[in-house]
């Protein structure tokens, strides 16, 4: 089915550093407990899985933020952990916990039982991504994401969310060969899944490098980076509208190294708010090569009462500096977004205050 006409294509003029009339604006976990709507569709399914895997409350709690907030993306409405529960890891939610696993993988035998998933077994989120892009109309563009090989491993060996990451970076130290095979059947696998969601009408595709910066120097490049960029190489580079697909990479912690991510074979870098805008335009935003950037308020900042929300939108504008504006070239863009996922405790009209803010004061800065 051929899709809508995009109305608002801000977010990937940006993406391609092509100049835009506003900075476009974002949410990492837009869609979520935050606002009343989700929890209302949530309750109906039932769990977080039955959420996730239900196409229909997939794609109305994806829209769900944009009939509150005139964002300039949608994201597509699903979890990082997919992947690694379509390996047979067997994944599950439990209400104030977070993610868990049945069964981690720990040893050399079941790191040597992993192997790329059957996409089929993933056919829910695929079919999520068509609905959602035909739901959406042509309003925005959607964006398809999955965690990276690394932030899956820590996951998967893990068995659930860490606090000092001692399983994963004990196998890591111990026995790097078994970690570097656990990393390429998750960057191959992750390389199939963006892929189809591309193909199923995703308009561009995020990888969320969440625990990257965990790992030390060297470690980061070795066990992170790199897996990153196998997964990168392996993309299509078209959607299913026959439109490029840009690509957006985003770590977390990941300042330090910056220089090093600039050769990536993506468009995009995400930044935490540990990182000033400015000097990441200086390192890797300018030039015909530089990358678009994406960040970076603390997302605490919400907690702050709309006045000084606007201000805290203001320091991170002008952090970046002018963007570029010459229709004829490409040049440094910045797309306005969260340093990390929005708080569930986020007041909503707190949410719109800091929409509006990045829109009025980016066109503003505009002249």
């Amino acid at each position: 089915m051929p899709f809508a006409p995009l109305k608002n294509d801000t977010f990937l003029r940006a993406c391609w550093r092509q100049a835009t009339d506003h900075t476009p604006v974002w949410l990492m976990r837009q869609a979520g407990r935050y606002l009343p709507e989700y929890l209302a569709t949530r309750a109906k399914a039932g769990s977080f899985m039955g959420l996730a895997t239900n196409v229909g409350f997939a794609t109305e709690v994806t829209l769900q933020p944009l009939e509150r907030f005139p964002l300039d993306a949608a994201i597509l409405f699903s979890d990082i952990l997919t992947v690694p529960d379509a390996m047979g890891l067997g994944l599950s939610f439990e209400a104030g916990e977070g993610p868990r696993f049945a069964r981690p993988v720990r040893d050399e035998a079941g790191i040597a039982a992993l192997a790329v998933p059957d996409m089929d077994k993933l056919r829910y989120v695929f079919d999520a991504v068509a609905s959602i892009r035909r739901a959406l109309d042509g309003r925005v563009p959607l964006i398809g994401f999955s965690g990276s090989p690394w932030t899956l491993a820590c996951y998967m060996v893990e068995g659930a969310g860490s606090s000092d990451y001692r399983q994963v970076k004990t196998l890591l130290y111990s026995r790097p060969d078994l970690m570097h095979r656990l990393l390429a059947v998750n960057a191959d696998a992750v390389a199939a899944y963006l892929n189809a969601q591309i193909d199923a009408g995703a308009q561009a595709v995020m990888v969320f490098d969440s625990w990257g910066g965990v790992l030390a120097d060297g470690a980061f490049q070795d066990f992170s980076l790199a897996y990153t960029q196998r997964v990168l190489s392996q993309l299509r580079r078209d959607g299913a509208d026959g439109r490029p697909v840009p690509r957006i990479v985003f770590t977390k912690g990941g300042g330090l190294w910056l220089d090093e991510m600039q050769p990536l074979d993506c468009e995009v870098l995400g930044l935490d708010w540990t990182v000033n805008l400015g000097r990441a335009r200086a390192l890797v935003g300018e030039g015909s090569r530089g990358k678009a950037l994406q960040g970076n308020i603390d997302p605490n900042v919400l907690f702050a009462q709309p006045q000084q929300i606007e201000d805290e939108v203001a320091k991170v504008l002008q952090s970046f500096g002018r963007p570029h504006t010459d229709p004829a070239s490409t040049g440094p863009t910045h797309i306005f977004n969260l340093g990390h996922g929005i708080s569930q405790f986020t007041p909503p009209d707190h949410v719109a205050a800091l929409v509006n803010a990045v829109h009025s004061q980016s066109r503003a800065l505009r002249g």
